[in-house]
Order: structure tokens, then C-alpha cells, then sequence
């Protein structure tokens, strides 16, 4: 079997863990504070916190920024369904709009449409690892006075140009960015999330609201010679990572230079060998954004059944998943009344496949898989 996906783990992340277990310190300790450090130093971020998904990430992020009951969140329908459910779990609405077909990411110019008095925050999702528009997206919120928030989820050793200057997905260009380190992604702690900021004040809000509004971490009164009696000065969660993750994923941090080259290879090979098969559009990447190819996403021709493709595909061994789903598509979120045309999402979801993409991937199995989808194009 040819998988969808496949995490890089090793020998050394083994040991990591291992000496993270054999320390006596397995809750959020010294493993979590170095992986915070090194990873707001990769991306060039003032401060990083750590935290236990990027669900919980974007819903402390909001709940940092003030946004509750009666507050509009504008997001793209076309992601996971986290994205939306953080909105909802803070009491707000989330605002769909629709996205650009050859990104899959937010369309600014929709955003724009969607914005009413009620509107605080914008989520933009770095779908796939393909970087969004953020200049024009930056420009938005500012001018318009309201946050904005990048899911980053997928994006971790994506990069972009700003003034010339090519800078990683992570480095604060909104108000926060949140990233996940789930199997799925291109560096894992099998679960995990981090929020990145340039706001001293948010990231202290982070790092109370993830470890149950506690005044004073456990690890300060661990360490502390004289007995200390903390506080619980707001109603917090417990979002906390591990040291052990933590270990995992400062590891996993020294290969991402390596795993995103891998990808980027994989991915230049599907566009050589799909490239010219007629109705089959790929996915396209901006001059100013450098993709981690997280997936990589085609989207069929119109007289061709995505399903059917997908079977066929298994059949012979190779794993696939149609197009990021549309939460307005799902039970939470059907009845909401939906001010927006989500053509493109809609789309998206019914006519495209994630094909296989991992830094192990062999030159033979992506000519397998390239040949297999021109053999359905063709049938």
C-alpha cells in the first residue's frame, strides 16, 4: 500500500523520548520550553507557546483576543472542521466565504464582502501548506480594525516573500499563527500545537489560559525553595503539551529543512508527469509562496467520478482523500444561514483528491501513482 501520508520518525526521536520518560519530569517542563524556544527562533517569532493541538491553539488564541457571544469570525468553509468548531467554541459565528480555485485559500476579495460591524477576527487557513495571500489579507484587517489569525495548521516550513525577503510561515504577520503537529503534518509530535505571536501581552494570556488560568506553573513551584500558593485567575483550560512530545518534536524541528526539500521534490515530479493530461488541474503555487506540499491536491475533470477514481485507486493499492471538506456541509453548520456563495469550496470538495506525498516517497511510487491517475483520466 501506497499511504496518503507518512511521518519521518526515528532512532533519535525514539531516544528523545526516551530521556524525556527516564528524567522524571513527563508533564510540560524543560523539553517544552526548549521546543518553544527553537521553534520561535526557525520561524522568527518573538514568542511561542506551546499547546495540546491546533484546535486548541486557534480557540485560546480567540479567547485571548476578547472574541465571544455576538462576535463574527470570517473563515474559509473549505478546511477541517476545527477551524469552524474554535469559532463556535467561544460563542461566536463563523462567517464562510468562499476560496480562490487555484490556491484552495481564502479569497481576500471575499473577505472583504463579508466584513459588517460584527466582524473581530479573520481566520485565513493555510490550506495544505500553500501560503495565503497575507499582504493582501494584512492590508484587510488593518484597515478594517479587526485580528487577524493564521491557521497554520498545515503550513510548518512554508515560506513566503515579503518585501523581497523570503520569510517562514510562523514569523507574526498578523495577530497569531497557530500550527499542528498531528501525524498528517509534515513534522509530528503525534499530537500537539504551537501559537506563535510579536505580542508579549497575548502570549502571557496563551500561557495562563492553557494551563487552567494557574498564576503560578507547576514548574516554578517544583523549582522553588520557599512554598508557593498559586491562583486560578481566570477560567482556563488544560491545553497543555508534553515533555515528551516536546522532545519528539525538537527532533523532528532539525529534519524540517530536509522533509520540506523531500516534498517539494515529490511534488515537482507529480507536475512533471500529470502536468499534461488535459482537464486535470493542479495545484498552483504563487511566485511569492514557497509550499511544504503538506498534500497535494488535483482537481478532476468534470466528466470524471471522484469516487470512482478513488476506489480504482485503492483497489490497487494507493490510499487517496477527496478535497478538504466544507464545514458548512456538515450537521453543525448546515442550518446556519449562509450569506455567501461557496461555489469554489463546494467544488473543491466534490472534484478533488489528495494524492500520496511524504519525504520517503520513491521516485518509483510516485511514477506509480502519477501513472494510475492518467490511466483514470484516460478510461
Amino acid at each position: 500500500m501506497i499511504p496518503i501520508a507518512m511521518p519521518l520518525l526515528a532512532d533519535e526521536e525514539a531516544d528523545a523520548a526516551r530521556a524525556a520518560v527516564l528524567s522524571g519530569w513527563i508533564s510540560q517542563g524543560s523539553e517544552v520550553a526548549a521546543f518553544e524556544q527553537e521553534f520561535a527562533a526557525l520561524v522568527d517569532a518573538p514568542f511561542a507557546c506551546a499547546v495540546s493541538s491546533c484546535t486548541t491553539a486557534l480557540q485560546v488564541a480567540l479567547a485571548a483576543l476578547g472574541i465571544g457571544p455576538g462576535d463574527e469570525v470570517i473563515t474559509a468553509s473549505h478546511s477541517f472542521i476545527a477551524t469552524a468548531n474554535s469559532i463556535k467554541y467561544q460563542g461566536a459565528t463563523p462567517v464562510f466565504v468562499d476560496i480562490d480555485p487555484d490556491t484552495y485559500n481564502i479569497d481576500p476579495d471575499r473577505v472583504l464582502e463579508a466584513i459588517t460591524p460584527r466582524t473581530r477576527a479573520i481566520i485565513a487557513v493555510h490550506q495544505m501548506g500553500m501560503p495565503c495571500n497575507l499582504a493582501a489579507l494584512v492590508a484587510l484587517a488593518d484597515r478594517h480594525g479587526v485580528a487577524l489569525i493564521e491557521d497554520a495548521a498545515c503550513a510548518a516550513g512554508s515560506r513566503i516573500q515579503v518585501n523581497g525577503t523570503w520569510e517562514r510561515i510562523g514569523k507574526p504577520h498578523g495577530r497569531v499563527a497557530c500550527f499542528s503537529f498531528h501525524p498528517r503534518k509534515v513534522i509530528t509530535t503525534g499530537e500537539g500545537g504551537m501559537i506563535t505571536t510579536a505580542d508579549p501581552e497575548l502570549d502571557r494570556k496563551f500561557r495562563l489560559l492553557r494551563q487552567h488560568g494557574m498564576s503560578v506553573p507547576d514548574t516554578v513551584r517544583h523549582g522553588s525553595p520557599r512554598v508557593i500558593f498559586e491562583d486560578y485567575l481566570v477560567v482556563g483550560y488544560n491545553y497543555r503539551m508534553t515533555d515528551i512530545q516536546a522532545a519528539v518534536g525538537r527532533k523532528q524541528l532539525e529534519r524540517l529543512p530536509e522533509l520540506v526539500a523531500r516534498r517539494r521534490a515529490v511534488a515537482a515530479r507529480y507536475a512533471e508527469l500529470l502536468g499534461n493530461l488535459e482537464g486535470l488541474r493542479l495545484p498552483a503555487e504563487p511566485e511569492w509562496a514557497r509550499s511544504n506540499w503538506q498534500s497535494y491536491c488535483v482537481c478532476l475533470p468534470d466528466r470524471v467520478d471522484q469516487r470512482s477514481v478513488m476506489q480504482n485507486l485503492l483497489d490497487i493499492e494507493i490510499a487517496t482523500r477527496r478535497g478538504i471538506m466544507c464545514s458548512h456541509r456538515e450537521p453543525p453548520y448546515v442550518k446556519m444561514r449562509h450569506r455567501h456563495e461557496l461555489r469554489h469550496s463546494e467544488l473543491a470538495q466534490d472534484h478533488s483528491i489528495l494524492l500520496p506525498i511524504y519525504a520517503q516517497m520513491s521516485q518509483e511510487n510516485v511514477a506509480f501513482v502519477a501513472n494510475a491517475v492518467r490511466n483514470e483520466i484516460n478510461r
